[in-house]
């Protein structure tokens, strides 16, 4: 049975001044690195490219939007009975919370709270952190099985420098570590969450007098494998679905933008570029700057110099910011419809 967890009350005027500065300053330096990498690989050879996308976009754009569709099929399938979410609502849960994530430097702590709350009306709390949490983990690791296969890909199919060799090597090695770490907490199933809390927050506290249910939501989400064996492998194929829709996005771009077809293992590689640059500069609002770099030089390696891959990330950009627009619009109507 899904269990409730009890919704801490709002605090007046909180605002996390330090959080919005950090972010306005990495906006700031990443729009700053955008203009000295384009401007040092050429303006009008990307200009070129993007005008050779042309109504390519709307292609494009529909393939990004169809990922925040499984994304959202997902998270329903994680959300336990007897509580439903229709698509449009668990759609709008994802593509607000993505929203925020990539619009600000909090990540998942903006987006995976604003995925739970847009749940509420469909599900109490707890079910909707739980669905929100399983969604995740099954999420993560599918990402970080990208990330390695394609590390693995790129390290077949380049010779690359011994440094960034082993660099390569032992990212693998830490991706399979992370998976025998996460093999061994759903085997023991620890009370992570609930010890910490019992021991960080004070004793009087609300949150301290909720440790036992967070404990059991914990215990909820560790078991949700073994009781609902059917649901995550239905889960892990939609995610499965979601990545190769980015193979086939990138592969889409590159062909609009390219004389020649190229291989489906080069947009392979790429896309697992992308998730790695998610990963790591999330904290970056939109990633600014660092994905035309990061792109452009994995496509250096690839042998097509970097100005394809500062293009084909400024196509993606554009394609991730008209999805913020429109999950900002979501986003207002929501908070007018409940005032």
């Amino acid at each position: 049975m899904p269990i409730d967890v009890p919704q801490p009350a709002p605090l007046e005027n909180d605002r996390p001044r330090g959080l919005t500065i950090g972010g306005l300053i990495s906006a700031v330096l990443g729009v700053a690195l955008f203009a000295w990498y384009v401007r040092g690989v050429g303006p009008s050879e990307i200009w070129d490219g993007l005008r050779s996308v042309g109504w390519g976009f709307i292609p494009i754009i529909a393939i990004a939007g169809a990922r925040f569709g499984l994304r959202a099929i997902s998270l329903m399938m994680c959300l336990e009975p007897p509580y439903r979410v229709p698509f449009s609502s668990a759609f709008t849960a994802v593509l607000t919370g993505d929203t925020l994530g990539n619009v600000t430097p909090l990540g998942l702590i903006a987006s995976e709270p604003t995925k739970a709350a847009f749940l509420r009306q469909h599900a109490p709390l707890g079910a909707s952190v739980a669905a929100v949490a399983i969604e995740t983990i099954l999420y993560t690791s599918t990402v970080a099985a990208m990330i390695a296969g394609s590390t693995v890909a790129l390290l077949l199919s380049v010779n690359l420098p011994p440094p960034m060799r082993r660099a390569a090597l032992m990212s693998v090695a830490v991706i399979a570590a992370g998976f025998c770490v996460c093999a061994w907490i759903l085997w023991k199933r620890p009370a992570i969450l609930g010890r910490a809390l019992s021991w960080i927050v004070p004793a009087k506290s609300r949150i301290h007098k909720a440790s036992a249910k967070i404990h059991d939501l914990e215990q909820q989400i560790y078991t949700f494998a073994a009781r609902r064996r059917n649901a995550v492998a239905k889960a892990l194929a939609v995610q499965a679905m979601f990545h190769a829709l980015g193979v086939l996005e990138i592969y889409v771009t590159l062909l609009l933008i390219l004389p020649t077809p190229v291989a489906v293992l080069t947009a392979f590689i790429l896309e697992g570029v992308n998730r790695l640059v998610q990963v790591v500069f999330k904290p970056v609002p939109l990633r600014a700057g660092v994905d035309e770099v990061t792109t452009g030089t994995f496509t250096s390696m690839l042998g097509y110099g970097p100005t394809l891959g500062a293009t084909l990330a400024i196509v993606r950009k554009v394609r991730t910011v008209f999805w913020v627009l429109v999950g900002t619009l979501l986003f207002v109507k929501r908070g007018v419809t409940r005032n």
